[in-house]
């Protein structure tokens, strides 16, 4: 691993990159049960992918495509693509029924609803994984409970308790919360739906992960639809990373043999992937850089253990960025280009765009753009992974230019 600085932006890149095969827990077959449980339920659909033509012109680019997630079953975010597979499976196996042909609409069916709302869940989450969990558990009519980490977005709670969850926001950071959960899911005997893994815990974090990989699915099946084969790069924000492993590896699985360059981007203050890079041991390491972002969603310190070894080795980049560059990502997906549609998109949603911005609009970054192999072939997927689930801060930022770039 070689780290570099241009201007704010902070570079790790990977010259090692693995050829060897995914595992297979991420593979296109590995993953097909997600898949198969999200196109029964009667709410799914793809969302859109955006295609950026003004942008990419601009930044000297073949294409920028968009996943905008903010579309995903009515709630604004992504997350409820792994929290409801993972509560699926649990359901599954805490019943002994066959999740490989259940779906979730059998878990409805008069006689199993009754053993099922005997289940409690409970969760630690930044906003939009607990409001997943919530919605899940309250399709089936389940008590569910979330945590969430001090200084989270009244707003996001607000949602949470929308579906009938207890939601409190504690006095701890995310970690610390995480851990706190746990405990109380083992005091009460609740099942812990959590998208991050420690040892002795990696079932559940498993199947959300392999839940991600549904959005990853239907982007490279529209961009063969809109006439391209494969991405050449990948943006992928990180917070435990299991999104970005998720994406990462049925990518790098599906794209077998022409594999794109994955960038893992979080924030400076908070980045645990850049920061197991940086130590290059293959070992996961906790974030030492810690403090406040605008980022809620990958404001995270301790990287997910099953996600970190499909960053490790898929991964071209990683990069770990000031608030700034999520500010101007919304702001520029949300005020396009002529010609381009718009994206709403939250604070952790627009980090990459603001990232590839930065990349190939600035002097400072001009090596960085040469150095990821940036140019007028590339292709770029980058996805939105929420809208504007904390709508008074997307207004601070957006209407009235918070955390503006400094120059």
């Amino acid at each position: 691993m070689k780290e570099y600085s241009f201007g704010a932006v902070r570079a790790i890149r990977n010259e090692h990159v693995s050829a060897s095969a995914v595992p297979d827990f991420l593979s296109v077959a590995g993953t097909k049960n997600a898949r198969r449980v999200h196109r029964a339920l009667s709410v799914y659909e793809p969302t859109p992918l955006v295609r950026l033509d003004g942008l990419a012109q601009r930044l000297g680019v073949k294409a920028v495509f968009v996943k905008d997630e903010s579309k995903r079953f009515g709630l604004n975010a992504f997350k409820a693509l792994g929290g409801l597979y993972s509560l699926f499976c649990l359901i599954c196996r805490e019943l002994e029924i066959d999740a490989q042909t259940a779906t979730f609409e059998d878990l409805k069916k008069p006689g199993l609803l009754e053993k099922i709302r005997t289940m409690t869940f409970v969760t630690t989450t930044d906003g939009n994984h607990g409001r997943g969990v919530a919605w899940a558990a309250h399709q089936l009519g389940c008590e569910a409970h979330v945590y969430m980490p001090v200084g989270s977005s009244p707003a996001r709670a607000e949602a949470i308790r929308a579906f009938g969850a207890e939601c409190v926001i504690t006095n701890a950071g995310y970690d610390d919360t995480v851990r706190m959960t746990a405990g109380l899911a083992a005091e009460h005997g609740w099942f812990l739906v959590q998208d991050t893994s420690w040892p002795g815990y990696t079932d559940v974090p498993t199947w959300i992960v392999q839940g991600y990989t549904t959005m990853a699915e239907e982007a490279a099946t529209q961009l063969e639809a809109a006439g391209f084969a494969a991405p050449t790069h990948v943006f992928v924000q990180a917070g435990v990373g299991a999104m970005a492993g998720g994406v990462t590896g049925y990518l790098a699985a599906r794209y077998d043999g022409r594999r794109p360059k994955f960038i893992a981007v979080e924030p400076e203050n908070m980045a645990c992937i850049y920061r197991s890079a940086q130590v290059n041991d293959g070992e996961p390491h906790a974030a030492i850089d810690t403090g406040d972002t605008i980022m809620a969603g990958l404001n995270c310190g301790e990287p997910c253990t099953i996600a970190w070894p499909v960053l490790r080795d898929y991964c071209s980049w990683y990069v770990a960025c000031p608030d700034y560059v999520a500010a101007n990502g919304m702001r520029l997906l949300a005020a396009p280009l002529a010609g381009d549609p718009q994206v709403i998109s939250g604070e952790s949603g627009a980090v990459t765009a603001g990232l590839l911005a930065e990349v190939c609009g600035q002097e400072n970054c001009a090596e960085l753009k040469k150095m990821m192999g940036l140019d007028e072939t590339s292709v770029i997927l980058l996805f939105s992974t929420e809208g504007d689930t904390d709508p008074a801060g997307w207004e601070r930022i957006v209407h009235r230019g918070a955390y503006p770039a400094p120059f």
